[in-house]
């Protein structure tokens, strides 16, 4: 990697910033998967070991600008202060005269949480003077928010133009993994791509047609190209500005293009609601297309089984509704054994492959789903230029 990471520079006694990913689901005021936390560990307990000052920063969910309680990161606060063993104080924000004062009282080896950024406009917004006022009092700026790293944010990029800035062993982790993929994947290659909308994955999917030797869909952009095939999809949600877009992969993927052969459909989307498995040929008028069907499976693993390189993002259902993640479920399973470099694009993929209990088989799960996808595609990410080279 031609970026420094944080083994790259003294961090003795400094006073460091660390930007990590602490936007996790929370339940009844408490975090529901400590994933991205973990995930966080390993620079955290690196900079305690080299007796560097610390204070983290994070986002969580979309406060619209302006504190909201039920975006506090104090259970963040909690939950790492469990996992460390040690009391991890957070302070009721990010910038001003309490932040600079505790930060200057830190002791080498401590650690505490800056408040949710996004309390403050100017950090979505890239304010200079947000930015400015993040950095003051650190001597350094450590990023290991991969999954941020496509936003231009202030405690994603603009906090770089004020402090040495290096990546977290997550980011660099990362860049390492998804460098190798983009530039150098052992070939044949496959990708799987399900999801919602056509026109977010758009780049992806036309830079592994030239990669891949096939592609497979699922989801909502399968319904999407059945619809232009010319099959019944009942009242299956489409984004109906992608058919055109579906249409066209359709001509120029030819034969790498492989989709559905039989579907579930359900009279509704909710837990356990009538659903039965048909023909993609045999879509019941009033139903919706809600997972992919057991032949699918099959047909999917098959077709994956003489690659060497296979990259997933997106669900192939309605993934977060019962039964419907089972298509899902069934090929993060089926992924597990062959003999393959796989890389999972971080969300429901991700998910999935945890909840499969087979993460550990894969080459990489990626921690972010947008910045995923556009460092696939060669888009330079913000949080990452901003990094010192090495």
């Amino acid at each position: 990697m031609d970026k420094k990471s944080v083994r790259d520079v003294d961090v003795k006694e400094k006073k460091v910033l660390v930007r990590c990913d602490f936007n996790v689901p929370l339940k009844n005021g408490v975090v529901a998967d400590d994933g991205r936390i973990q995930a966080a560990l390993p620079t955290i307990r690196y900079l305690i070991e080299q007796k560097a000052k610390v204070a983290l920063c994070s986002h969580l969910g979309r406060p619209k600008g302006k504190p909201q309680a039920e975006f506090s990161l104090q259970p963040v606060a909690g939950r790492l202060s469990d996992i460390l063993q040690a009391p991890v104080e957070i302070l009721n924000d990010c910038i001003g005269d309490e932040v600079e004062s505790a930060v200057a009282d830190l002791q080498p080896g401590e650690v505490l949480l800056l408040e949710n950024t996004r309390f403050h406009a100017g950090e979505k917004a890239n304010d200079p003077d947000f930015a400015a006022k993040l950095a003051r009092g650190f001597d350094l700026f450590v990023n290991d928010a991969f999954g941020t790293a496509h936003r231009a944010h202030a405690s994603t990029e603009g906090v770089a133009h004020h402090l040495p800035a290096a990546s977290g062993f997550l980011m660099a982790r990362e860049i390492e993994a998804l460098t190798r993929l983009k530039d150098n994947p052992a070939e044949p290659v496959a990708a799987i791509f399900g999801g919602v909308k056509i026109s977010d994955k758009i780049g992806i999917i036309e830079t592994f047609l030239n990669k891949s030797e096939i592609l497979l869909i699922g989801g909502s952009m399968a319904t999407m190209f059945l619809k232009v095939k010319g099959l019944e999809i009942g009242d299956s949600f489409i984004e109906n500005e992608g058919l055109d877009t579906a249409e066209e992969i359709m001509k120029k993927a030819g034969d790498k293009l492989i989709l559905p052969e039989d579907v579930i459909i359900a009279t509704q989307i909710r837990e356990n609601a009538e659903n039965k498995q048909v023909p993609v040929n045999k879509v019941l008028p009033g139903w919706k297309i809600v997972d992919i069907g057991p032949k699918s499976i099959d047909l999917f693993i098959n077709k994956l089984k003489e690659m060497k390189t296979i990259i997933w993002n997106g669900p192939l259902g309605v993934f977060e509704t019962k039964p419907f993640d089972k298509g899902t479920k069934a090929i993060a399973q089926g992924l597990a054994e062959l003999n393959a470099e796989i890389y999972i694009g971080g969300g429901d993929s991700g998910a999935a492959v945890n909840q499969a209990q087979v993460a550990h088989k894969m080459t990489h799960v990626s921690t972010g789903g947008g910045a995923f996808l556009e460092f696939l595609e060669g888009k330079p990410l913000p949080g990452i230029t901003a990094l010192q080279d090495k």
